[in-house]
């Protein structure tokens, strides 16, 4: 059983929601992410902040073997990344 730690937990569930892809500043998100607004507060929206994880973070759950990334033909550092069913398997283990 492999361990990890509540950032790693967050960067999987992030894979999970789509392919991460490089962003500048060493940070991972969604293609074309952009910053959202929760309509929870009645009187105005408030902005919900670009999810990301880092490059470090990224490449323990690729040690792992938890993500993999896309393109083989590029390295890994420039490549997106999606998760594994491995890593699918530990999110349900995890709940």
């Amino acid at each position: 059983m492999i361990e990890l730690t509540p950032t790693q937990i967050r960067g999987l569930k992030l894979a999970k929601d789509g392919d991460v892809h490089p962003q500048a500043g060493k940070r991972w998100t969604h293609l074309n992410a952009q910053v959202t607004y929760a309509k929870q507060d009645r009187f105005k929206e408030r902005p919900q902040k670009i999810k990301f994880l880092t490059t470090a973070t990224l490449n323990e759950l690729r040690d792992h073997r938890l993500v993999k990334a896309l393109n083989t033909d590029v390295p890994p550092e420039e490549s997106a990344h999606g998760i594994t069913m491995a890593g699918k398997m530990l999110l349900l283990k995890i709940k």
